[in-house]
């Protein structure tokens, strides 16, 4: 937008917006996110998959405010809610595959990187970082007007928060890229285990992709500070935001749709794979030895590595002592979360019991 008050035929906008568009959009999105829910009610998965339909909610009625902004384009409050809206979706996106993570180091302990509860724990409050920074930026960057002082700081805010997003998506890349290999290792990998892997792998990679087309933008956004035409490819075209905003999410999204994890990851937390890569069984969860400010403070537990003696007690090491799941295995395909489909009540209390 230009921030020198000059008038200008599209009001807030650097070019003429779509009004067809952000309707079709907001339908695809939409779509997705009924299909998230209705799997999520299906495999009960709703503790880890959950972020998946609020980022949809989000970014539906991000794409429904663009739609009616576009014809009202001089519309103020109409111009910043649809930009903190389209902003705000991906991290949320983003905290459901930090859920699905945790619950993959629940699944396999004995390759897990840290504490699988800690991760949900870190990632996720790293992700309220990112969407507060990108909130409050996309907020100030929409209603600068004439203050280019509060056109920076909005710019400022919102490439910290892309930065700090990008680093935490190649975070969950390396943390899952370890699991893998040292599942891998043991040659422990599953269909199921690589299933997931892989489309971890696929949906932080998109998710990084729109992290550069938003830096590439606000680095465009600067330089041609006050323009009111010609103010760079980016900035002057609106299908960049369709192609490299909307594009990678949508993808990420229907990804997760076409293969959702609550069909190959147990919903209980203490059901894990043994060390056979067939059974598995209900064990007592991670359980560390230290305190809790200790595990926020050294969540890789370092100090354990340079002693050579983990803090954590290494239950899947004595399967004798858990019991076996009786309603078939996730990693050979024959278990599900399915009410009344294979998923056993019997399993549900041996948990409580773990």
């Amino acid at each position: 937008m230009a921030i020198d008050g000059q008038e200008k035929p599209h009001g807030y906008y650097l070019y003429k917006p779509s009004h067809i568009l952000p309707a079709v959009f907001a339908a695809l999105v939409a779509i997705s996110l009924i299909l998230h829910t209705l799997q999520n009610i299906r495999y009960r998965f709703w503790r880890v998959t959950f972020f998946i339909s609020w980022g949809g909610i989000i970014f539906t009625t991000g794409w429904i405010l663009r739609c009616i902004s576009s014809y009202y384009p001089d519309h103020l409050g109409l111009y910043v809610a649809q930009a903190v809206f389209i902003y705000l979706a991906p991290p949320v996106y983003s905290a459901a595959a930090y859920n699905i993570v945790g619950r993959l180091m629940n699944y396999l302990p004995m390759h897990a990187v840290l504490n699988p509860d800690r991760v949900l724990i870190f990632f996720v409050y790293l992700g309220a970082a990112v969407e507060g920074m990108t909130a409050a930026g996309a907020a100030k960057n929409a209603a600068a007007g004439k203050e280019l002082d509060e056109y920076k700081k909005g710019g400022q805010l919102i490439a910290a928060g892309l930065i700090l997003q990008a680093v935490v998506e190649m975070l969950v890349i390396a943390l899952v890229a370890t699991v893998h290999r040292r599942a891998a290792k043991a040659d422990k990998v599953t269909t199921n285990v690589q299933l997931v892997c892989f489309t971890l792998y696929g949906t932080s990679t998109f998710v990084v992709l729109r992290c550069i087309f938003r830096a590439v933008e606000s680095f465009e956004m600067f330089d041609k500070l006050g323009c009111t035409e010609n103010c760079g490819a980016i900035l002057s075209n609106e299908w960049y935001l369709y192609a490299f905003e909307l594009g990678p999410m949508l993808i990420f999204t229907y990804w997760l749709n076409l293969l959702h994890p609550g069909r190959y990851l147990p919903r209980q937390k203490h059901r894990y794979l043994g060390t056979d890569a067939r059974t598995e069984r209900v064990g007592p969860g991670w359980r560390d030895r230290r305190s809790r400010w200790e595990t926020f403070v050294d969540p890789l537990d370092v100090k354990g590595m340079f002693k050579g003696q983990a803090s954590h007690e290494k239950f899947w090491e004595n399967p004798e002592q858990w019991p076996a799941c009786t309603d078939g295995s996730f990693a050979e395909g024959t278990a599900s979360n399915v009410k009344n489909q294979g998923y056993s009540k019997e399993n549900v209390l041996l948990a409580n019991q773990a």
